[in-house]
């Protein structure tokens, strides 16, 4: 399967670099038109998986080359219907629609028509009018093509957008994994394969976020970078503006508080505005006024006399982070991280981005009091993130470097993959305010001896894209052997004590915690979060005393646990981040049922015993460490 997928270049990620990837977002010159809904679709399920490029399905529409069924964008496809083929496929799938295009676009030549698709795992190919525009790789970042010259060579086309996607890993992609063939056809079938992984979450796949069409002006605003700081009352937004489609142009760049009054304004395509009585951004829990945001707007004038205008607004935290050997620091205040591990997953929808389910999560962390979490395992929806920055729920924003266990998986053509995912991830996030960390991987076999170099310049690359903000993979490794700690800024550390190491015997909890603590920090010398922790709890099952899977037993881990984080939070433990904030699905076998349990909440999003526990704790550890406003003092909904 992968050889196929190497036939196509993998040099239009690259390039897609060179461009900005602002969100898009309607204003007086930009306008959008979603695709979401049903598309048209088949999983290609020829011996190969290559029929659909060998018969070239994306030159007509799918249904006139075969079956099709509905299936819903976004979403992933597994778990929508009877088929159990399906839902553990792996290979090419194929979505198509066609879509009405409003006539302005087509006939105004002073008109950019861009077509973007949230995300899609892991490498895609979409075609418009049987025409390649674009190809990805990578899941869970979004990607974008300009394709309305296609239709003004003839306007009666229809707009035929095709999309393939391909969710094979291989040890060369992110997250890896490996293809094992079995040809003892004496206790297989032919053909018979299997997508082997070591990540314990289903590979969902499919086009898992919104698919969409926007337009600019043809002198637009390509890239915003905002850098933010702040001196006594004042704050400072360095700004700087890419611009594309003109050589000369006008840019007015207006700050505007919540009330829309302008507090700041500046011409030109980079520079620094001056905020006066600055309201700083903070995090919830942490100020009687959280996440307090300005909106710049960007205004673009090109052809002179204001023949082409395109306008874009951007919402801005003034907010600065700063770590210490013993200390998280935002805007200059020590910040304790009480937060959550996540998941992107869902019954039926898998991965499929679903604003229902958002907003109930997010008023789940804010009831239980969650200041924070890491987006495990991998970079969530942008539209997350901007619920983040507006309730002041803060993020470690993670890549998909999970589950980096072979050799191979360090080599040159990995590292390239990794740092273009970076560059990726760094270009799409950078100026949301609730991002303060920056997380390269999760568990890595950082003991390889490659993995030092491989570190080494991931982290370094990643500073480099962004000098503001720290560094961190989460590991899961010996201290004494880990090749990629030196290079951190904060150590992030999962342990499974009296789970997968000592299971049954609580009473190991706090002495193996404490020694960990001791350990990493006496080697290093640097912060450190408690980035995982738990047990799998079936809700509902109960012992006393307690034995694994009953609630009580999560309960108790969760206690020792706390214990301890109480001894070493004043001197240099800086987080606590439960695995996990709900169940969530995983691959078939014998040490899971029905997915993995760990979560306080089950999948439903129910609340089991521990649900209560760290409510009660994350309030007392809020009213120790913030600055509270009164309604703060009781459990809230958004």
């Amino acid at each position: 399967l992968w050889n196929i997928l190497c036939l196509f270049s993998v040099l239009h990620a690259a390039q897609l670099l060179d461009s900005g990837m602002l969100f898009p977002r309607e204003s007086a010159s930009r306008e959008l038109k979603e695709l979401n809904g049903l598309w048209a679709f088949r999983a290609d399920k020829s011996p190969n998986r290559n029929r659909g490029f060998e018969e070239a399905w994306y030159k007509q529409r799918l249904a006139e080359t075969g079956p099709v069924i509905d299936m819903p964008v976004p979403a992933s496809f597994n778990d929508v219907t009877q088929d159990a083929t399906l839902r553990d496929f792996t290979g090419w799938v194929w979505y198509d629609r066609e879509v009405h295009l409003p006539p302005r676009w087509i006939t105004d030549e002073g008109t950019r028509l861009v077509l973007r698709v949230g995300s899609a795992h892991y490498y895609s190919v979409v075609w418009v009018n049987g025409e390649k525009v674009v190809e990805h790789n990578g899941g869970h970042l979004p990607f974008e093509a300009e394709i309305g010259s296609l239709f003004r060579k003839d306007p009666t086309n229809p707009c035929r957008i095709t999309v393939a996607v391909n969710n094979t890993l291989t040890l060369e992609t992110l997250p890896p994994g490996t293809i094992h063939y079995i040809r003892d056809r004496s206790r297989y079938p032919d053909g018979f394969f299997v997508q082997g992984t070591s990540f314990d979450f289903f590979n969902y796949a499919g086009i898992h976020r919104s698919v969409l069409l926007y337009t600019t002006p043809r002198a637009y605003v390509d890239d915003v970078t905002v850098v933010t700081d702040f001196v006594d009352n004042t704050g400072f937004v360095k700004y700087s503006v890419s611009v594309r489609g003109t050589t000369s142009a006008t840019l007015k760049v207006t700050l505007m508080d919540k009330d829309g009054h302008c507090v700041a304004s500046s011409n030109g395509s980079s520079g620094v505005l001056k905020v006066p009585d600055v309201k700083l951004w903070w995090p919830y829990l942490m100020h009687e006024n959280p996440a307090y945001l300005y909106s710049m707007e960007v205004r673009l004038t090109a052809g002179g006399g204001g023949s082409s205008e395109d306008v874009y607004t951007l919402p801005v935290g003034i907010r600065t982070v700063h770590v210490t050997t013993t200390q998280f620091l935002i805007n200059n205040k020590p910040f304790y991280f009480h937060g959550v591990n996540k998941h992107e997953d869902s019954d039926i929808r898998g991965k499929g981005f679903d604003w229902p389910l958002i907003v109930k999560d997010f008023n789940l962390m804010k009831w239980m009091g969650a200041n924070s979490f890491r987006t495990s395992h991998y970079p969530y929806a942008e539209e997350i993130l901007q619920m983040c920055d507006r309730h002041g729920i803060v993020v470690i924003d993670e890549c998909p470097g999970v589950g980096i266990k072979d050799i191979q998986s360090f080599g040159n053509a990995s590292l390239s993959h990794h740092l273009e995912v970076m560059e990726e991830l760094v270009r799409r996030d950078k100026n949301h305010p609730s991002v303060v960390m920056w997380s390269v991987a999760n568990e890595p076999a950082a003991e390889m001896p490659p993995a030092e170099f491989y570190f080494q310049t991931l982290i370094k690359h990643t500073k480099e894209l962004d000098p503001t903000r720290p560094v961190t993979y989460v590991t899961a490794s010996n201290f004494a052997r880990d090749k990629g700690a030196p290079f951190v800024d904060v150590l992030c550390v999962n342990s499974y004590f009296s789970w997968y190491h000592d299971p049954g015997h609580l009473e190991v909890i706090q002495l193996q915690l404490n020694t960990q603590f001791e350990d990493w920090h006496e080697k290093y010398q640097k912060p450190i979060i408690q980035s995982e922790y738990g047990a799998d709890t079936v809700p509902g099952f109960h012992s006393d005393p307690p034995v694994m899977f009953s609630e009580e037993y999560q309960s108790e881990v969760l206690r020792n646990y706390h214990s301890v984080f109480d001894q070493k939070r004043n001197k240099y433990v800086i987080g606590e981040l439960i695995w996990n904030f709900a169940d969530f699905m995983t691959a078939q076998g014998v040490t899971r049922v029905v997915g993995n349990k760990k979560g306080v909440f089950t999948r439903q999003r129910q609340p089991k015993a521990s649900a209560f526990i760290l409510k009660e704790r994350y309030w007392r550890l809020a009213n120790e460490t913030g600055t509270l406003p009164p309604w703060a003092k009781y459990p809230c909904a958004l």
